[in-house]
């Protein structure tokens, strides 16, 4: 008999707790870039900084894909499917969704009239405010687009693979209101389901389902579940607020 597919699978704790010590080591390596940022020189320094960041994003990118087609194999093995596959890694994002994404987060730093009305509270901060900031943004939306390298692997093995069946979504203890109500939905995505929603910083992965294998939500995952039908399931348009506000008021606040 099969092993059982779960989001709390030990594997899929650990594929979680892989990927996350990748994204530590980027932020790392990413705090490092920081020099290549002059303040004086800020037109011809961000793009050179835009450049090597992209360079550290598919280094990490392809470590990250990597990791999940492992994942990937053991869980196979687990689930005692037949024939052979092997799995497809995802490749790096298109260069002009990391120069867009980079350009987003530092969008802050260059200077602007104070009192033009468009001018926002965080771009009348101080430069060293707005490069810290920007920092922050850009260590965030490097994390997400080489952890989806990883989830996208798992994500195209299940759709190329004839024993896979569907995927689930993993989510942390620590995981947001977000990510925890798209977790209690189980073995919902099929194999040409969307692209998997993730926001900056977001942690959670993708658990493959194979042919004869079952599927069980982790405990913690039926009780959001149990919080989400109580507390914000009879509320349209207010569910996810009242589902944030369930999970704070019964001890499953989200880590910030």
């Amino acid at each position: 008999m099969p092993s059982p597919a779960s989001d709390g699978a030990q594997a899929a704790d650990a594929q979680r707790r892989a990927q996350r010590g990748l994204s530590r080591l980027l932020t790392r390596d990413m705090r490092g870039l920081r020099r290549l940022i002059i303040p004086s020189r800020l037109e011809a320094s961000v793009p050179e900084w835009i450049v090597a960041v992209r360079a550290l994003v598919e280094q990490y990118g392809a470590a990250s894909a990597s990791l999940a087609a492992d994942y990937y194999e053991s869980e196979r093995v687990a689930a005692a499917v037949t024939g052979r596959f092997t799995v497809p890694l995802a490749g790096p994002p298109p260069d002009e969704q990391v120069e867009n994404s980079l350009r987003w987060a530092t969008k802050d730093v260059w200077e602007r009239d104070p009192d033009d009305p468009a001018t926002t509270d965080a771009q009348k901060e101080p430069l060293e405010v707005r490069l810290e900031q920007a920092a922050k943004k850009a260590e965030a939306v490097a994390q997400k687009l080489v952890t989806d390298q990883g989830r996208g692997t798992v994500q195209e093995a299940v759709r190329q693979d004839r024993q896979a069946t569907a995927w689930a979504r993993s989510a942390a203890l620590g995981a947001c209101a977000f990510c925890k109500l798209l977790a209690t939905r189980g073995v919902v995505y099929k194999q040409d389901t969307a692209g998997f929603r993730a926001h900056d910083g977001c942690h959670c992965g993708v658990v493959p389902v194979f042919k004869g294998q079952r599927f069980e939500l982790s405990d913690h995952a039926r009780e959001w579940e149990r919080l989400y039908r109580d507390y914000a399931a009879p509320y349209p348009g207010d569910q996810l607020r009242r589902f944030r506000q369930a999970l704070a008021d019964h001890g499953h606040l989200p880590t910030l």
